[in-house]
């Protein structure tokens, strides 16, 4: 605690992200990294973008993103005023709080104010994607946490409340599942009538069909959407089924009036958001869509094999649609479970804290994220959850 820190730096409890190992070779299950390299055209797009020797590197990027909201413009057929670009999704989504979310000191007066909202609260579910309290606190928002059921999956009908805007992912995180397309769009209906705005994080939608059964067709994104729900915001990220972790590229889908807003909070913090490589190597990955299916099916197959040798050895395994499974071991606690794979060289995501009060962490807490890698690396895990002594 420093004397030079001002009060919301003091008070601040930032997102611990998952460890990145330097001395030691583990198979790294704990932070949803596609096990795939990105396709050949991110990088050749990348080489153009730097030139030769690197020369245009000392020029800055197009403020405007242009080629990549192009790009996703064309892709999910919309148009490019309706495309928001930015360094990964939670940048997008620290904007987007900041833009449509009321602060503390204003929130108090908005009953009877603009948005005609009788609740200022932003709604997110009580256990879910742990920057969302962060961002809360960062920018001074009020936040309440619908319950979610006792199988982990959301009530929709708990954000069916006045309040000062929602935000969810769904996939849910850490959970991995899914809330139905339809109840997605009827949060949207709801709060259109109240101004509010409806954030829908859709950072693993692409692994959202299953290997078979019923779902395996149904779409989840609601993009196609937007024109339909004016207050329906889609965020998106190239860290999961683009590969793209490491180049940190992100963008959201809404109306032009929701897209204008994210550009005057990134104009007021920065004029000149995402890298020259970041813009050429997203946009290619937007554009190659064939090889990322291939590798995404990848994915969903070894998921399915994964959750069924998981529970015919009695462990819990919640049904995904993300590139992810939330496991429970039969006999240990969560951080036993974690200890020992960790001992194993085995890397997954222990969570002890849920985003409201500590009855939804007690809830999550023998359970861990493991993140689908290769067939190699899901064989060597399932070796060791085999094992007696795990």
């Amino acid at each position: 605690m420093s004397r030079f820190w001002n009060s919301r730096t003091r008070e601040l409890s930032p997102y611990i992200p998952g460890e990145q190992p330097q001395n030691r070779a583990y198979i790294k299950l704990n932070t949803n990294e596609n096990p795939y390299p990105p396709s050949p055209r991110v990088t050749e797009a990348i080489a153009r973008a730097a030139g030769g020797c690197g020369e245009r590197l000392r020029l800055y990027p197009d403020p405007a993103c242009r080629e990549l909201r192009e790009a996703v413009a064309e892709r999910w057929d919309v148009k490019p005023e309706q495309v928001f670009a930015g360094n990964g999704s939670d940048e997008i989504l620290a904007f987007a709080f900041a833009a449509f979310f009321e602060t503390g000191s204003v929130a108090a007066g908005v009953a009877d104010g603009v948005a005609s909202r009788h609740n200022a609260a932003a709604l997110f579910p009580d256990i879910t994607y742990s920057f969302y309290p962060v961002y809360a606190r960062l920018w001074g928002v009020p936040y309440e946490c619908p319950r979610l059921q006792d199988d982990f999956s959301i009530d929709h009908t708990g954000f069916l409340t006045p309040c000062g805007g929602v935000v969810f992912p769904n996939p849910n995180a850490p959970t991995g599942m899914a809330m139905p397309r339809e109840h997605v769009l009827a949060i949207a209906r709801y709060h259109a009538e109240r101004n509010a705005v409806v954030i829908v994080d859709e950072a693993y939608v692409d692994f959202a069909c299953c290997a078979s059964g019923a779902d395996a067709a149904l779409p989840l994104s609601v993009i196609d959407s937007i024109n339909d729900h004016s207050n329906l915001l889609v965020v998106r990220t190239f860290s999961k089924s683009a590969s793209l972790a490491g180049l940190r590229a992100g963008f959201a889908v809404g109306s032009e009036e929701l897209v204008e807003g994210l550009c005057r909070i990134r104009d007021s913090f920065n004029s000149y958001p995402v890298d020259r490589l970041a813009l050429a190597g997203a946009a290619a990955a937007v554009r190659d869509g064939a090889y990322y299916e291939e590798t995404t099916r990848k994915i969903i197959a070894t998921r399915e094999r994964t959750a069924a040798a998981l529970v015919e050895k009695g462990y819990t395994a919640l049904p995904s649609r993300a590139n992810f499974l939330f496991v429970r071991h039969p006999a240990l606690t969560g951080a036993e479970f974690f200890t020992a794979l960790r001992e194993a060289g085995i890397l997954v995501r222990h969570f002890n804290m849920g985003s409201g009060d500590s009855r939804s962490a007690s809830r999550i807490k023998d359970f861990v994220r493991v993140s689908i890698g290769t067939d190699a690396d899901m064989d060597a895990f399932l070796a060791v959850c085999a094992q007696e002594v795990v």
